[in-house]
């Protein structure tokens, strides 16, 4: 199986390559005593940026907890620079290169933009003051409002400063759980402008999503998640073109 072809089923191949800096082997993870992946599969090379689509229920949002740490994996493995993490929990993984922006939740609303920003470099040592004007460069609408609560921050803006954070500690690897949820279109565009200028300062990024089509244009390659298992995954122009794909998940 060549990296370029759309196949049925996991990423055995993809997976041996030399430049993947995260992987996920035959996951199995759930809630309760009920599974909600069955044997999940997925790589991340260096410096690119994959996505994550599929229904509601199909186990996106859950593959990148239990990739995080947040859920304990039944069967299965993850690996980070070749490395076996499984099972370690997110505080050691941070220090491993993984950064990860949940859906909700994801910054402290009574603290300042600042000292948001500052929490999300609680294990770096050296240069976090430049560190932190770096993260005002990259999001200039957070640079005048440094001193404001998160609270007071609009949606956007709240995902834009989540970013900024999970971003403090230079992640190898940034895991995104639906940037765009409750975004305008207009945000929307900005928020994804922001993902792509991450990806292109060298950021790998593994990008759950649920507006499929916007996820797909920007990524390099995409897996489709369907009832907890692979359904498809390959190039991402090639799962836009895809008839499936189109009639299932983009509205074609």
């Amino acid at each position: 199986m060549r990296s370029d072809e759309l196949v049925a089923g996991g990423s055995e191949e993809t997976a041996r390559d030399d430049d993947v800096v995260l992987e996920a082997r035959e996951v199995v993870a759930g809630y309760g005593e009920v599974d909600i992946l069955h044997g999940v599969s997925i790589a991340v090379h260096r410096g690119e940026m994959a996505a994550v689509i599929g229904p509601n229920g199909a186990g996106k949002s859950t593959l990148l907890k239990a990739v995080f740490g947040l859920l304990p994996l039944r069967d299965g493995s993850v690996f980070v620079g070749g490395a076996d993490v499984s099972g370690q929990p997110p505080d050691q993984l941070v220090r491993k290169g993984l950064g990860y922006v949940p859906q909700v939740e994801n910054v402290f609303p009574s603290l300042t933009i600042q000292e948001n920003l500052e929490m999300g470099a609680f294990v770096r040592r050296n240069d976090v003051r430049e560190r932190l004007e770096a993260m005002y460069e990259l999001f200039p609408d957070l640079a005048g409002r440094r001193g404001d609560n998160a609270g007071k921050l609009s949606g956007g803006q709240r995902q834009m400063l989540a970013l900024a954070r999970a971003l403090m500690l230079d992640p190898t690897v940034l895991l995104l759980d639906e940037p765009s949820a409750g975004l305008s279109p207009k945000m929307v565009h900005a928020i994804f402008e922001r993902i792509q200028a991450i990806n292109e300062s060298g950021t790998a990024i593994l990008l759950v999503e649920q507006n499929a089509r916007e996820a797909l244009s920007v990524c390099r390659r995409g897996y489709v998640l369907a009832m907890g298992t692979n359904r498809l995954e390959g190039e991402a122009k090639g799962l836009l073109e895809n008839e499936e794909v189109g009639r299932l998940y983009l509205g074609a």
